[in-house]
């Protein structure tokens, strides 16, 4: 299924979705890797395409997957958090509602992604680095725009890579740890609906500065 979505729309309604994926249907591998190939199209530095998909949907693993996420996650929900002073604390109980619902539930999801680049940023210069995550995080947004166009959902999430995750992760998933850093963890399935909307963002006069601060 394909869904017909103007850019416009599929830009504005593509969701960190949480407590709408569908947990019990099955999502092929097929339509996982034609979302890939969209990806795969993605602006990456020097064309190098030094990424790597690791795709779980052993239970085993998923389960382990879950288990190291959640060690970092349940501290980190539960911790007060400071004020914005504006429309984003409106949003902050229903967001924190969302995310220990997956934090929940996230071993029961059909699929995982945990998308990688070759290399180790670690200790570099701001500019490196973000040149670095820049030959991925392009990709791995794509990925997520192929996945609403299809009618499935998913939330970029990065607790499992906190402290020792990581490393955790990559032993139960063969991950070269040494060699490849990962950009994060996307639950993968179908929606429940996919009457998404826009998001309530701050007006974009509000960030926005030109050619001084």
């Amino acid at each position: 299924m394909t869904l017909n979505l103007s850019v416009d729309e599929l830009l504005t309604t593509t969701r960190s979705v949480r407590k709408r994926l569908d947990l019990e249907k099955p999502v092929p591998r097929e339509v996982l890797l034609e979302c890939l190939e969209l990806a795969l199209q993605a602006p990456t530095g020097s064309n190098a395409q030094g990424w790597q998909w690791v795709f779980v949907d052993d239970p085993e693993k998923k389960k382990a997957i879950a288990d190291i996420y959640r060690h970092n996650a349940t501290p980190y929900l539960d911790a007060p958090k400071p004020e914005f002073g504006d429309m984003r604390d409106e949003r902050r109980p229903l967001v924190t509602e969302s995310a220990k619902h997956l934090n929940e539930h996230l071993h029961e999801v059909p699929v995982m992604l945990i998308p990688c680049l070759e290399g180790r940023p670690d200790g570099v210069p701001a500019g490196e680095s973000a040149g670095f995550w820049g030959s991925l995080l392009p990709a791995a947004w794509s990925f997520m725009l192929a996945l609403r166009s299809r009618g499935l959902g998913s939330a970029w999430t990065t607790l499992h890579l906190v402290g020792k995750g990581e490393k955790l992760a990559a032993d139960v998933l063969g991950i070269p740890f040494e060699k490849y850093s990962q950009g994060g963890l996307f639950p993968i399935a179908y929606t429940k609906g996919t009457d998404f909307r826009p998001a309530k963002r701050l007006p974009a006069e509000q960030v926005t500065h030109w050619n001084t601060w």
